[in-house]
Protein backbone atom coordinates (compact mmCIF):
# COMPACT_ATOMS: atom_id res chain seq x y z
CA UNK A 1 0.00 0.00 0.00
CA UNK A 2 1.37 3.35 -0.68
CA UNK A 3 1.13 6.59 1.55
CA UNK A 4 -0.48 9.85 0.09
CA UNK A 5 3.06 11.37 0.15
CA UNK A 6 4.44 8.28 -2.48
CA UNK A 7 0.95 8.32 -4.29
CA UNK A 8 1.46 12.28 -4.95
CA UNK A 9 5.25 12.23 -5.41
CA UNK A 10 4.53 9.61 -8.21
CA UNK A 11 2.13 11.48 -9.59
CA UNK A 12 3.41 14.81 -9.82
CA UNK A 13 6.99 14.68 -9.13
CA UNK A 14 8.96 16.74 -6.26
CA UNK A 15 8.72 19.80 -7.70
CA UNK A 16 5.02 19.56 -8.51
CA UNK A 17 4.22 18.19 -4.70
CA UNK A 18 6.90 21.26 -3.11
CA UNK A 19 4.46 23.16 -5.18
CA UNK A 20 1.03 21.43 -4.04
CA UNK A 21 2.15 21.94 -0.46
CA UNK A 22 2.53 26.02 -1.18
CA UNK A 23 -0.70 26.30 -3.05
CA UNK A 24 -2.36 23.83 0.26
CA UNK A 25 -0.76 26.45 2.68
CA UNK A 26 -1.71 29.56 0.88
CA UNK A 27 -5.13 28.65 0.62
CA UNK A 28 -5.55 27.37 4.40
CA UNK A 29 -3.88 31.07 4.92
CA UNK A 30 -6.60 33.38 2.88
CA UNK A 31 -9.33 30.41 4.31
CA UNK A 32 -8.29 31.81 7.90
CA UNK A 33 -8.47 35.09 6.75
CA UNK A 34 -11.49 34.70 5.65
CA UNK A 35 -13.09 33.02 8.86
CA UNK A 36 -11.10 35.59 11.26
CA UNK A 37 -13.07 38.63 8.51
CA UNK A 38 -16.13 36.88 9.22
CA UNK A 39 -16.03 36.67 12.72
CA UNK A 40 -14.78 40.43 12.78
CA UNK A 41 -17.99 41.37 10.95
CA UNK A 42 -20.32 39.26 12.70
CA UNK A 43 -22.32 41.68 15.40
CA UNK A 44 -22.55 40.62 18.89
CA UNK A 45 -24.97 39.24 20.08
CA UNK A 46 -25.88 40.93 23.59
CA UNK A 47 -29.49 39.63 26.06
CA UNK A 48 -29.66 42.78 28.71
CA UNK A 49 -31.88 40.82 31.22
CA UNK A 50 -33.54 42.56 34.47
CA UNK A 51 -36.38 41.15 36.67
CA UNK A 52 -39.38 42.22 34.51
CA UNK A 53 -38.28 43.21 31.24
CA UNK A 54 -39.83 46.41 31.48
CA UNK A 55 -37.21 48.99 32.03
CA UNK A 56 -33.86 49.17 32.52
CA UNK A 57 -33.38 46.38 30.34
CA UNK A 58 -35.73 47.71 27.58
CA UNK A 59 -33.46 50.90 27.98
CA UNK A 60 -30.36 48.85 27.34
CA UNK A 61 -31.98 46.99 24.49
CA UNK A 62 -32.83 50.41 22.82
CA UNK A 63 -29.58 52.21 23.18
CA UNK A 64 -27.66 49.51 22.10
CA UNK A 65 -29.71 49.38 18.70
CA UNK A 66 -29.48 53.40 18.34
CA UNK A 67 -25.88 53.78 19.35
CA UNK A 68 -24.34 50.50 18.28
CA UNK A 69 -26.37 48.43 15.91
CA UNK A 70 -23.06 48.17 13.64
CA UNK A 71 -21.20 45.78 16.38
CA UNK A 72 -24.24 44.64 18.06
CA UNK A 73 -27.23 42.91 17.76
CA UNK A 74 -29.24 43.83 20.92
CA UNK A 75 -32.14 42.01 23.03
CA UNK A 76 -33.69 42.10 26.45
CA UNK A 77 -35.46 39.98 28.43
CA UNK A 78 -36.76 39.40 31.76
CA UNK A 79 -37.05 36.79 34.52
CA UNK A 80 -40.67 37.68 33.82
CA UNK A 81 -42.47 39.86 31.87
CA UNK A 82 -44.13 43.06 33.31
CA UNK A 83 -44.79 44.59 29.98
CA UNK A 84 -43.14 48.09 29.02
CA UNK A 85 -43.32 50.95 31.45
CA UNK A 86 -44.59 53.59 30.06
CA UNK A 87 -42.16 56.01 31.94
CA UNK A 88 -39.18 54.52 30.02
CA UNK A 89 -40.75 54.42 26.62
CA UNK A 90 -41.57 58.22 27.58
CA UNK A 91 -38.02 59.16 28.90
CA UNK A 92 -36.38 57.43 25.51
CA UNK A 93 -38.25 59.20 23.42
CA UNK A 94 -37.15 62.28 25.32
CA UNK A 95 -33.90 61.06 23.94
CA UNK A 96 -34.83 60.16 20.79
CA UNK A 97 -34.83 56.78 21.04
CA UNK A 98 -38.29 54.58 20.23
CA UNK A 99 -38.63 51.67 22.24
CA UNK A 100 -42.58 50.86 21.78
CA UNK A 101 -41.64 48.47 18.95
CA UNK A 102 -39.43 46.11 22.08
CA UNK A 103 -41.73 43.25 24.07
CA UNK A 104 -41.45 42.46 26.95
CA UNK A 105 -40.17 38.90 27.15
CA UNK A 106 -39.39 36.01 29.71
CA UNK A 107 -35.86 34.71 29.19
CA UNK A 108 -37.28 31.05 27.85
CA UNK A 109 -38.00 33.20 24.77
CA UNK A 110 -34.45 33.91 23.96
CA UNK A 111 -32.60 31.19 25.68
CA UNK A 112 -31.82 28.99 22.75
CA UNK A 113 -29.99 32.03 20.93
CA UNK A 114 -26.36 31.64 20.90
CA UNK A 115 -25.25 35.16 22.89
CA UNK A 116 -21.96 36.14 22.82
CA UNK A 117 -22.92 37.79 26.49
CA UNK A 118 -25.98 38.45 28.98
CA UNK A 119 -25.90 40.93 30.92
CA UNK A 120 -27.67 41.44 34.28
CA UNK A 121 -28.67 44.77 35.09
CA UNK A 122 -30.51 44.01 38.72
CA UNK A 123 -29.25 42.36 41.49
CA UNK A 124 -32.11 40.13 41.48
CA UNK A 125 -31.82 38.97 37.76
CA UNK A 126 -28.05 38.32 38.69
CA UNK A 127 -28.81 36.02 41.83
CA UNK A 128 -31.01 34.51 39.44
CA UNK A 129 -29.65 34.21 36.31
CA UNK A 130 -30.69 31.21 34.42
CA UNK A 131 -28.15 28.77 32.22
CA UNK A 132 -28.05 28.80 29.15
CA UNK A 133 -27.73 25.75 27.04
CA UNK A 134 -25.04 27.70 24.55
CA UNK A 135 -21.42 29.23 25.54
CA UNK A 136 -21.76 32.36 26.89
CA UNK A 137 -20.39 34.96 29.21
CA UNK A 138 -22.80 36.51 31.79
CA UNK A 139 -22.05 39.77 33.11
CA UNK A 140 -23.42 41.93 35.84
CA UNK A 141 -23.51 45.92 35.37
CA UNK A 142 -26.48 46.99 37.87
CA UNK A 143 -28.23 49.93 37.65
CA UNK A 144 -30.64 51.74 40.32
CA UNK A 145 -34.85 50.60 39.64
CA UNK A 146 -36.26 53.62 38.38
CA UNK A 147 -39.96 52.63 39.63
CA UNK A 148 -39.00 51.61 42.99
CA UNK A 149 -36.64 55.10 43.12
CA UNK A 150 -39.68 56.94 42.28
CA UNK A 151 -42.17 55.49 44.92
CA UNK A 152 -41.93 58.32 47.19
CA UNK A 153 -41.86 61.56 44.07
CA UNK A 154 -44.58 63.97 45.09
CA UNK A 155 -44.33 65.05 41.40
CA UNK A 156 -44.35 63.57 37.83
CA UNK A 157 -40.75 65.30 37.11
CA UNK A 158 -39.55 64.28 40.34
CA UNK A 159 -40.47 60.37 39.26
CA UNK A 160 -39.15 61.40 35.93
CA UNK A 161 -35.70 62.72 36.55
CA UNK A 162 -35.32 59.35 38.32
CA UNK A 163 -35.72 57.56 35.00
CA UNK A 164 -33.93 60.02 33.09
CA UNK A 165 -30.72 59.95 35.71
CA UNK A 166 -30.73 55.66 34.96
CA UNK A 167 -31.59 56.48 31.41
CA UNK A 168 -28.55 58.44 30.67
CA UNK A 169 -26.57 55.78 33.49
CA UNK A 170 -27.23 53.08 31.06
CA UNK A 171 -26.46 54.80 27.26
CA UNK A 172 -23.16 55.64 28.79
CA UNK A 173 -22.75 52.23 29.75
CA UNK A 174 -24.14 51.29 26.28
CA UNK A 175 -21.42 53.11 24.89
CA UNK A 176 -18.23 51.54 26.47
CA UNK A 177 -19.53 48.36 24.02
CA UNK A 178 -18.07 45.99 23.13
CA UNK A 179 -14.22 47.05 24.90
CA UNK A 180 -16.10 47.03 28.12
CA UNK A 181 -16.88 43.72 28.26
CA UNK A 182 -12.99 42.41 27.54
Amino acid sequence: MFSLRETSETLLGQESLFLSREILLLYLRILSNVVSLHRMTDKLKILFLCTGNSCRSQMAEGWARELKNDTIQAFSAGLDAHGLNINAVRVMQEAGVDITSQNSQIVKKVETIPFDFVITLCGHADENCPVFTCATTVLHFGFDDPPKLAQNAKTEQETLSHYRRVRDEIRTFIETLPEALC
